[in-house]
């Protein structure tokens, strides 16, 4: 079974092989065991519910599977973003110029260095190793963060973001990073991303330039990719939209990666997540449909992709398996959705 959980310093090994695996570009998974720790703990603080919700926190969570036990995946939650450090993004906007004498009117796309999104709640992380990359398990990672919006909603922004990678070519070489960032930085790409990763952006701060950028001096193969995602981010783009998230002009500073953005009631996910008793049963029929299913259970959080039924009382029916994995109290109502989008979830007699 798959359970999403919070992330903990067992964990460690896991994650470790999960940043080595993740490739280039994924600035909240470096491959560094100090980075990890202070992950660790920033995670246990928020997940503590005798604390009050912080401003800035992060709420990481890893896929487990329980067969093995072994961190087969990753997705976090962010809050706060650039309240403690800069926040940046380019914001591709357009100017208009027109001259008389020519008869012309002009215009011209420019990247612009702002920090719109600061205060925001940002989802990210997401990643799943290669061989568990089947259907249904991506969407699952994906959306089990609305599950936990609709869970503990005083703890969130109004806001959500989502930073996509850029694309890259097969090298992971990044054309907007070796046509732009490389001329002010001086370095390579990954880096950079490392160096954002471990220290933090002041070196954006002081080194991008802080005049707009005309796109159209650029190299065509760096203007191709402003907007463009990373091959593998394209089905998570995709999915996000489906949940409301759209893409106003926002891209990442490095890659050109986009970034889209929903108000977090409005997420579809969100909205549609039901509350509901729950009660163990002896069988689940093979033909149940699969729900996406979480303890609401800030101190011992669980979301579990599961098999189950609504009997006609309208309580969610699962294993007695599922239950134990999901660490479900007797008497305490669940949270859920359906893995088909549906809000009407399939129906069987007790």
């Amino acid at each position: 079974m798959l359970i999403i959980r919070p992330c903990n310093e067992n964990d460690l090994d896991d994650l470790m092989h999960l940043s080595h695996t993740v490739g280039k570009g994924m600035t909240s998974m470096p491959a560094d065991e100090k980075a990890w720790h202070e992950k660790i703990a920033a995670s246990a603080k928020a997940f503590d519910y005798r604390q009050a919700p912080a401003p800035v926190s992060t709420y990481f969570m890893v896929l487990e599977d329980t067969d093995s036990g072994h961190v087969i995946g990753t997705t976090a939650i962010y809050t706060g973003v650039g309240l403690t450090q800069p926040f940046y993004s380019y914001k591709v906007s357009t100017l208009v110029s027109s001259s008389l004498d020519l008869s012309t009117l002009r215009s011209t796309r420019v990247l612009s260095m702002v920090n719109d999104y600061t205060g925001a709640t940002e989802i990210g992380s997401l990643y799943l190793l290669p061989e568990f990359r089947r259907p249904g398990v991506g969407q699952f990672l994906s959306r089990s963060r609305f599950l936990t919006f609709a869970d503990f909603p005083e703890r969130f922004g109004q806001q959500v973001i989502a930073e996509l990678r850029g694309w890259q070519d097969e090298e992971g070489h990044s054309p907007l990073w070796e046509h732009l960032g490389k001329k002010f930085f001086g370095i390579e790409f990954q880096e950079a991303v490392t160096i954002a990763a471990l220290r933090g952006s002041q070196f954006i701060s002081d080194m991008m330039p802080k005049y707009p950028i005309y796109i159209d001096l650029l190299p065509e193969d760096a203007q191709a990719v402003i907007g463009k995602p990373h091959d593998s981010s394209a089905p998570a783009l995709h999915m996000l939209k489906k949940e409301g998230f759209q893409f106003n002009g926002y891209v990442d500073l490095f890659d050109g990666g986009p970034s889209v953005q929903a108000e977090t009631s409005a997420i579809r996910s969100v909205a549609d997540s039901q509350q509901a008793a729950f009660r163990i049963v002896a069988s689940v029929p093979s033909d149940a449909q699969q729900f996406i299913v979480s303890n609401q259970d800030l101190a011992n959080y669980r979301c579990g992709l599961v098999a189950g039924y609504i009997d006609e009382h309208g309580t969610l029916c699962l294993s007695a398996d599922s239950a134990q994995h999901l660490a479900l109290h007797q008497h305490t109502p669940v949270r859920f959705i359906t893995m088909n989008g549906s809000t009407a979830a399939v129906k069987h007699a007790a």
